[in-house]
């Protein structure tokens, strides 16, 4: 991607102090650069972050089975079924219990308390709930047939009750999850997760209620990061009155971190360049003159992001268009100057890396249909690209999945690294 451009001075003369890319207008233009000027301020504490809504798993309940029986009735239920509290699911013939309860009313009739309590006692150890055993006081018969009733509010999750079935003690036979309340799991990018904290109040806001922000708090910052997309999970909770909140629903969260962040010097996000290994951002001088310059980044905030060494207020920096500069000054031998503004040591060129699929191998050259190159800001497309070491080539196949990494030297970008992806289903 070598451009036609050319290391120049606005004197005329080599200033080794500050060498610089000069681009004409005419080429900028071209190019789409843009510029922003380095502001002060302060970065706004909110964040807007997508998430999925959730069951919540601690509103969670489960039926087994307490004695061998046999199922004799359903109601009708399914699985996704809303039920309420008590509603029945099945009528299952125990045996077992029905052997105990001709037992306990058969002390009852000799009136010895003693022995009554004893019995009663046995019933409750076996596994009969206490309500059926004050029926069957009550009314002085034995209860063959035991309705079994949803131990809790919400939907039927799984369910194993049929008719004619017989079943075993600790069997499961139906989960339910509530649906009081719902989950909102979310990400929030690592550098701005910073003055967030467990019980603080958030809004959220779904397309399928458009206008309408539910209020919620959030209840749990996870313990683990994504190391791919260096995120921390969020856990958030959403009140349900109404059953309308359902799992599976997408929704955007608006949260207010605390705390205040002081004064500092503000760029576009986009501005900047990360190589993995620092920051740079490419500084516009008078004349088309362009540097790149090595900064030390803050917190970042509604497309805004804190430099705290390297600038000044009042410089320009490139917004659009700066990694082609940077690829020019690469190519060029033009280092960038260290947030403490004194020269870098020479250093070899980043490598930045894409997944793509080979399209055509010829000579020591791969035309590979790519993806983005994030540390480059460029976007996906179909190249050909020479190749450091022949050897690289060795096994690769047409349409095959790779990943690979490229460097920019004299003759352009060249492929230094490939790495065989596995074949997708």
């Amino acid at each position: 991607m070598d451009m036609p451009l050319v290391a120049k001075y606005a004197d005329g003369t080599q200033d080794q102090a500050a060498p610089a890319v000069q681009i004409t207008t005419g080429i900028q233009q071209n190019l789409g650069v843009r510029l922003a000027t380095v502001g002060q301020g302060r970065l706004e504490r909110t964040l807007q972050v997508s998430g999925v809504l959730a069951f919540d798993e601690r509103d969670f309940s489960v039926l087994q089975a307490r004695t061998a029986g046999f199922v004799e009735h359903t109601y009708g239920r399914a699985t996704g079924d809303v039920v309420a509290k008590g509603a029945p699911l099945a009528d299952v013939l125990t045996p077992e219990w029905a052997g105990l309860q001709e037992e306990y009313l058969a002390l009852r009739r000799l009136g010895d308390g003693e022995l009554q309590a004893a019995a009663r006692q046995r019933l409750l150890l076996a596994g009969m709930p206490a309500e059926l055993i004050e029926r069957v006081a009550r009314i002085g018969k034995v209860q063959n047939l035991v309705t079994l009733l949803a131990p809790s509010a919400g939907v039927i999750q799984t369910l194993d009750l049929r008719p004619g079935m017989s079943l075993a003690p600790g069997a499961t036979l139906a989960r339910i999850n509530g649906v009081a309340n719902v989950w909102l799991e979310a990400a929030v990018p690592e550098a701005q997760a910073q003055g967030l904290h467990e019980g603080q109040a958030v809004q959220a806001h779904l397309p399928a209620y458009p206008g309408e922000a539910v209020p919620g708090k959030l209840t749990a910052l996870l313990a683990d990061a994504n190391p791919q997309s260096r995120t921390l999970r969020l856990r958030i909770e959403l009140p349900n009155r109404d059953g309308r909140l359902r799992p599976g629903m997408s929704a955007q969260v608006t949260l207010h971190p605390a705390g205040q962040t002081d004064t500092a010097l503000l760029v576009p996000a986009e501005a900047v360049i990360r190589t993995g290994r620092r920051d740079l951002v490419m500084l516009a001088e008078n004349q088309g003159r362009f540097r790149p310059v090595e900064v030390v980044l803050g917190q970042e905030s509604g497309g805004q992001v804190a430099v705290l060494q390297g600038l000044q207020v009042g410089q320009r920096v490139v917004a659009s268009g700066q990694f082609l500069i940077d690829s020019e000054a690469s190519l060029k031998g033009i280092e960038a100057m260290t947030a403490q503004e004194s020269p870098s040591a020479p250093a070899l060129p980043a490598l930045h890396e894409a997944d793509g699929r080979i399209v055509q191998i010829e000579g020591n050259q791969l035309t590979i249909a790519h993806g983005p190159f994030l540390t480059l800001g460029m976007p996906g497309m179909t190249m050909t690209f020479p190749v450091s070491d022949p050897t690289l080539i060795v096994g690769l196949k047409l349409g095959q999945r790779i990943r690979f990494g490229v460097r920019e030297r004299d003759e352009g970008m060249v492929i230094e690294q490939i790495n065989a992806l596995e074949s997708q289903p």
